[in-house]
């Protein structure tokens, strides 16, 4: 019977432990598995079952668009491998998830171990050893010792073998290289707050476009602008700017590329629309913001004291980046020609503490639409300002904060080609 497997009593146990206890989703992909396995349905144990079964998603859905399985995948054969590290060292039987399946093995030091099932009942009593009166105390003490250290032998000798095994079996399967952003992630995406990708206003920025006036983060906050005229529209589409919920096609991507990254937790970081964030959340919380201040006005708020910043022209006439301190060799100003068809644009990546120093926020900002493409491209793709990232890097694995200013070339508002123009680490 399932209950007295010694396979899925250990399940058990895993998933009471330090390492699953606080991932539910976790804990189920992990019974879900052992279970059907148990029960001789391992063949049925596929990445669609798994979206049915564990994560509730309808029969209908398809696993080419929706890669949550193979993401919660990976970090089960990473608890598993950090249970067996501190917590289930001393188990006797190792359960691994197999790369490219989802049907555990059972693997044990003695073959007993994983497959025994208890073939009398848990209450059963255990027979008592009678001790021949004629044996001297002192012959038992002898014999009782050398038992406990036979016993003791065992155990270390069979936690060893088990040890051994395990490490070999990580040894020899393949692991992901390491990335240079990782710990760039790994502060966002793996810290114990809440992390939130917030896209831009794509309706104010209109908005501002027709009012030909910046929209003041204090009006954001309050919800003033929702009184702002717009004698051009007619009321319907009016109010359409002003409470629908619009944003780049170009930021979605973004989103959707940093949730499929293996440090994201969907249980914990979300996509959150600009106008639902709080002044809270840039203390409290981790937070990735995409577009400068004027498709997402909290980005003039989290870049308080950086040395770039993007300002409007007069009349929202385009924009510009200001250099605060500019170096040798470094402009004051750089400038997008944003009106022509193919034209030079500049971005901006920053790594910066949150409000209140507990956690750290991201600012992903072009001068147009391209330019935020072109930021996001070099942050997902880092080959280009890895030398930044390395400069930036701690001895302790850490991050500095950095500001990287960046360059790529518009083409009917795509990013073509990105490079680094200048850097601040601090």
């Amino acid at each position: 019977m399932l209950r007295s497997d010694e396979r899925w009593l250990l399940a058990q146990r895993i998933a009471a432990s330090r390492h699953f206890s606080r991932s539910p989703l976790l804990c189920r992909f992990l019974l879900y598995i052992v279970a059907e396995t148990i029960e001789g349905r391992a063949a049925q144990i596929t990445e669609h079952a798994i979206g049915v079964r564990v994560f509730d998603r309808p029969r209908t859905y398809r696993t080419v668009e929706d890669n949550i399985v193979r993401n919660y995948a990976r970090q089960l054969r990473k608890r598993l491998a950090d249970f067996y590290s501190h917590e289930g060292a001393g188990e006797a039987c190792v359960i691994d998830i197999p790369l490219g399946g989802y049907v555990p093995n059972f693997g044990s030091v003695s073959p007993e171990a994983c497959h025994e099932t208890a073939k009398e009942p848990a209450t059963a009593p255990r027979p008592v050893l009678a001790v021949p009166a004629a044996v001297p105390p002192s012959t038992l003490k002898t014999r009782g010792f050398r038992w406990a250290y036979l016993l003791a032998l065992a155990v270390y000798t069979c936690g060893l073998a088990g040890a051994v095994w395990f490490v070999s079996a990580w040894a020899h399967s393949p692991h992901p290289a390491r990335r240079i952003t990782d710990p760039l992630w790994e502060s966002l995406l793996r810290s114990q707050e809440p992390t939130y990708i917030v896209p831009s206003d794509s309706g104010v920025n209109l908005m501002e476009d027709l009012r030909h006036q910046a929209l003041p983060l204090a009006d954001y906050i309050s919800g003033n602008y929702l009184n702002y005229p717009l004698h051009d529209l007619n009321p319907h589409t009016a109010d359409d700017l002003r409470t629908q919920q619009y944003t780049s096609y170009a930021d979605m991507q973004i989103a959707f590329s940093i949730e499929h990254l293996p440090q994201f937790d969907a249980q914990r970081d979300s996509v959150r629309f600009p106008r639902a964030l709080h002044l809270d959340d840039l203390k409290t919380s981790n937070v990735i913001l995409l577009g400068s201040e004027d498709s997402n006005p909290w980005a003039s708020l989290a870049e308080t004291g950086a040395n770039f910043r993007i300002v409007d022209q007069e009349g929202m006439d385009g924009a510009r980046i200001v250099n605060t301190h500019p170096r040798a060799g470094e402009q004051a100003a750089y400038t997008s020609h944003w009106n022509e068809p193919s034209h030079e644009t500049y971005a901006l990546m920053e790594y910066l503490p949150n409000m209140a120093g507990t956690g750290h926020l991201l600012l992903l900002q072009g001068l147009d639409v391209a330019g935020t493409e072109a930021a996001a491209e070099a942050l997902l793709h880092p080959a280009v300002i890895a030398p930044v990232l390395h400069n930036a890097l701690r001895p302790d694995g850490t991050l500095r904060s950095f500001e990287i200013l960046l360059r790529s070339t518009s083409i009917a508002s795509n990013a073509a080609g990105v490079q680094v123009v200048t850097s601040r680490v601090y």
